[in-house]
């Protein structure tokens, strides 16, 4: 019996990997992978220079902001883009006309910075020249930039001390208190962990289900539809083929999710040869502000059941899934018939999915907890609500005792479905059938 189980699911997985659109497929999914990372190093490779400084022609009617402004904006522009230098900075003599004809003509991404007096009293104004529009990064560090060389120009000319200057425009410190004793600050992270992290998972995961449930019932229905199904079902039982499909398509799609997390890794490798790392700019700080965020306080605390419990559920759910694929497409006649038996599956998915991701808006509601207890969905919902404090250890082990049970019925259940439906290839009093099937013990 283990031997032939060894066998089916050995000849479902060289049926899938071993074949030239699987090849094809990683080979172009990998280039794809390893393109967008080094995306920069390509642009550059047909003409693009990521490394170029953008000029910035400042005009400086004053005689006396350049050089505040272009330390200014050495500062800021090391903070965002973590030392390298991202502009040059001119002090011009010419004209704006003479600038804007410069930048319209040849140095199309050139940027002019004009800083005059707007009145007798030595008020100061300024304005922002480009060709096109800015990127919203690089508009924020200029502006700033031009907001603290002037606001020092003006400081000096009304004679302030740079102390008394540095009082009138340091932040003041703003302390956070929430009232509800239940609630800490360290709460007011989850809303970043569920925009970021989350998705980052769940997203996948959703893929991941579509896929399982394409595989295992394209792969019956095209044994059923070729009249091999009748071969295989004479040389073992369907409890055995029947386990041979949900282990052969999981390993499946382990192995794609492997290769997947090799592609990336490769990518960064050749970024790291080629010495890129201009894409990366900035990520870092987000990245650590996450991490930071899930390490620490209350969260951190969660982290390991996080995982633990969602990893448990995320297991039983895909073989729950692969177990009803099988079921429905035991079903059919053909595999067009399956297609629409699917359809109730990524209704399902999709309900999980958006309720997962909107979990926040229903904080406190007793409709998304009993919802969270549902198979399927709960794999998506019990863990973005542990997450978010609405529920805690038990609630998240009883999800997953119900999956267990949910597993039970469908093992029970399903398979003598299964052993009837696998060899029918008639649709009429299909449904009748099935029905009989269940409550047939034998």
């Amino acid at each position: 019996m283990k031997n032939k189980l060894k066998f089916l699911i050995s000849s479902s997985l060289k049926k899938k990997t071993k074949t030239k659109w699987f090849m094809i497929a990683n080979v172009i999914i990998a280039l794809v992978i390893i393109g967008i990372i080094n995306i920069d190093s390509i642009i550059t490779f047909f003409g693009g220079d990521f490394d170029e400084k953008s000029k910035i022609y400042l005009i400086d009617e004053t005689g006396e902001i350049f050089d505040t402004f272009n330390e200014s904006m050495k500062v800021l522009e090391g903070s965002i883009y973590e030392g390298d230098e991202h502009f040059e900075i001119i002090n011009s003599d010419k004209s704006i006309d003479e600038l804007k004809q410069l930048v319209t003509d040849e140095e199309k991404s050139s940027i002019i910075v004009d800083i005059y007096n707007k009145n007798e009293s030595n008020e100061i104004g300024s304005k922002l020249i480009s060709l096109s529009t800015m990127d919203t990064v690089d508009y924020q560090i200029i502006s700033s930039a031009i907001t603290q060389s002037t606001s020092f120009y003006t400081m000096e000319s009304i004679g302030l001390t740079e102390e008394q200057f540095n009082k009138l425009t340091t932040p003041i410190e703003i302390e956070r208190e929430i009232i509800d004793e239940n609630i800490t600050s360290e709460d007011e992270d989850v809303s970043m962990i569920m925009t970021t992290v989350f998705p980052a998972i769940i997203l996948p995961f959703f893929m991941l289900t579509l896929l399982l449930v394409q595989f295992i019932g394209s792969e019956i229905t095209d044994e059923k539809s070729t009249r091999s199904m009748e071969i295989i079902i004479s040389n073992v039982s369907p409890k055995v083929h029947l386990a041979s499909k949900i282990i052969a398509n999981n390993l499946f799609l382990l192995i794609q999710g492997i290769l997947l997390v090799i592609y990336v890794v490769i990518g960064f490798i050749v970024r790291k040869a080629l010495g890129g790392d201009s894409i990366l700019n900035g990520v870092g700080s987000e990245v650590g502000k996450t991490l930071n965020a899930l390490t620490t306080g209350s969260m951190g605390d969660k982290l390991a059941l996080i995982i633990i419990f969602t990893l448990i559920l995320m297991i039983l759910t895909f073989i729950a899934y692969s177990l009803i694929a099988a079921i429905l497409a035991s079903m059919t006649t053909n595999p067009e018939d399956f297609q629409q038996l699917q359809t109730p599956i990524m209704v399902i998915l999709l309900l999980g999915y958006y309720l997962a991701m909107m979990a926040g808006m229903f904080k406190g509601s007793l409709f998304i907890k009993i919802l969270s207890f549902i198979p399927l969905i709960s794999a998506l919902l019990s863990p973005s609500l542990f997450v978010l404090g609405q529920i805690g250890i038990m609630e998240i082990i009883i999800s997953i005792l119900i999956m267990i049970g949910t597993l039970y019925l469908l093992i029970k259940y399903g398979l003598r479905i299964y052993k009837v439906g696998i060899l029918n290839y008639s649709s009429s009093k299909l449904w009748k059938k099935m029905l009989k099937s269940v409550k047939n013990r034998n």
